[in-house]
This record gives structure tokens, C-alpha cells and sequence, in this order.
């Protein structure tokens, strides 16, 4: 049953990603609830209904909510929260917010010999954000990534960073691992990392991030006591191996604008309006 409403869901995700494509291709004519619709197959009360069903609001609450502008306003908004988050929960192991995470890092030899005798069970599967490569140890989530037709960049991704594991595949695991993240929305994960000590702060500070907040590359270096390192920032952010819950998706340019996602802009937008307009739903 959750497989069945995950495999719907993805398909949504699907469509809604055609239409975002379509907009951000042809923005300047500001195209009507209408040709989306028939550009991406469905009828406008079709279209509207599977939408609204899947994010909650209509998609011209939606679109509103992914603009550049909106992301200027709410980042004035998120940095006060950040502060407070980053202040509060940096020097713990987990998050203060809803959903508590906990990093735990690899140790030097296992980071030295690419996860050598570590046994990872991983698997592909559905999620309301698309396609998914899902992989975990006894220790915990190793690697969540986003793909959408082709496997081929994910799966080599995945293989490069654990390398000597003993690799078991097995989907219907995977399946049950993404349906108590996006469906079940079950609250507490170990996540077993790969990373320097940097990377590691960085992906720490990203999971202190609460939900429906974003920030920019600069912040986050400024709470790292590290104004200066913004560029490797940035890559370790870009370096990430779980996404979702280590939420990258949450950092954006100085300027607001969304670029620069390992697993799509298109889906950076998504994630980010989905959790907002939630938040304002919730409050």
C-alpha cells in the first residue's frame, strides 16, 4: 500500500517537474493555468485537483511561493532562526526541531579504505521527490540520492564514495526505508557519513536548519566561525551523501536564487516551496 502511494506520488512529482520546466522556459509570457495543463497532458481541473493533492496549495500559490523574491523575503526571515538553531543545536549530535538526526562520521582507517568490509544494503525506489537510490548499514542511512531516468550518475556517485563495501541489493528494504521517511515520516535517523572533519561540520550545521527555513552558503560559513570559507562551503555542501535529511536543498545563493542542486533545480524548488507553504499551513 505505501509503495502503491509512493509510486503515485512519484508520478506526480513527475508531472509537477514538467510544469516548473515549462514555466522557468517561458516565465516572461507568464503562461496560464491552462497551457501548463495541455503542455504536460491533463486537463486544467485535473491538473489543479493532482496538484493540490499532492503539495497541499494550487499550483499558482505554489509558483508564487518558488520565485526569487519570495526566496529574498524568506531569507530575511530564516536568519534569525538559523542563528538561534546553529547557537543552540551545532555542539549537539542532533537537531532541536522536529525530525533529530544523528551524524555519526566514519573513522579514519574506514574512511582511508573506502568503507572496506562495511556492508551496505541499498535499493531504488519511489519517494514523493522523485526516483531514489537508498543505501544503509547497521550504523545507519549511508546514502539517499535523487535521480530521475536514468540510475547510471547516482548509482556511480554511490559506489565511488563506498567503494570496497560489500554492496547487497535489496529493494524491498529500500522500499520500507523511504516509506518511513516520506510516508510514515518517522522521526529519528542515524546517518553513517563518509566526509572530512569539515565536510562533517558543514553537513551538521545543514541538519540544524528547521524545517520551512532556508539560508545561504555565507551564513552558514559565518556560523562556522569561517566567514572567509564560503566556496568550501559550498562544496562540502555540494558533497553531500544523504539528501533530504541533510538538507542541502535549504541553502541558496546570496542573491536568493536556487542553483546549483546536485539532484536538480527543478527539485531544489519543489522541496523548498513544499516545506515553506507547510510551515505556514501549520502555523
Amino acid at each position: 500500500m505505501g509503495e502503491n502511494k509512493l509510486y503515485l506520488q512519484n508520478e506526480n512529482y513527475n508531472k509537477i517537474v514538467e510544469a516548473i520546466q515549462y514555466i522557468d522556459e517561458n516565465f516572461k509570457d507568464q503562461p496560464s493555468i491552462d497551457t501548463i495543463a495541455q503542455h504536460i497532458g491533463m486537463s486544467k481541473y485535473h491538473f489543479i485537483r493532482v496538484f493540490k493533492e499532492y503539495v497541499g496549495v494550487t499550483p499558482i500559490q505554489f509558483l508564487q511561493s518558488i520565485t526569487l523574491n519570495y526566496a529574498k523575503e524568506h531569507l530575511k526571515e530564516s536568519t534569525s532562526i538559523l542563528e538561534s538553531s546553529l547557537d543552540l543545536g551545532l555542539s549537539s549530535p542532533s537537531r532541536l526541531h522536529d525530525l533529530f538526526v544523528n551524524i555519526i562520521g566514519v573513522t579514519p582507517k574506514e574512511y582511508k579504505e573506502l568503507g572496506q568490509n562495511v556492508e551496505i544494503t541499498y535499493g531504488y525506489g519511489y519517494t514523493p521527490f522523485g526516483n531514489a537510490l537508498i543505501a544503509t548499514t547497521k550504523r545507519g542511512i549511508c546514502f539517499l540520492g535523487f535521480y530521475d531516468k536514468s540510475k547510471q550518475a547516482v548509482q556511480k556517485r554511490f559506489k565511488e564514495i563506498w567503494a570496497n563495501a560489500n554492496l547487497i541489493k535489496d529493494d524491498e528494504k529500500a522500499a520500507e526505508v523511504l516509506n518511513s521517511i516520506f510516508i510514515k515520516k518517522d522521526k529519528k535517523f542515524n546517518l553513517y557519513v563518509k566526509g572530512t572533519n569539515f565536510q562533517i561540520n558543514v553537513w551538521k550545521a545543514l541538519i540544524n536548519i528547521p524545517d520551512g527555513s532556508i539560508t545561504t552558503y555565507q551564513d552558514v560559513a559565518k556560523y562556522l566561525n569561517n566567514p572567509k570559507a564560503v566556496r568550501a562551503v559550498a562544496n562540502a555542501i555540494g558533497s553531500n551523501p544523504i539528501g533530504y535529511l541533510i538538507p542541502c536543498h535549504r541553502v541558496l545563493g546570496k542573491s536568493g536564487a536556487m542553483t546549483g542542486y546536485r539532484w536538480g533545480v527543478e527539485r531544489k524548488k519543489i522541496l523548498v516551496a513544499y516545506e515553506a507553504l507547510k510551515k505556514k499551513e501549520e502555523k
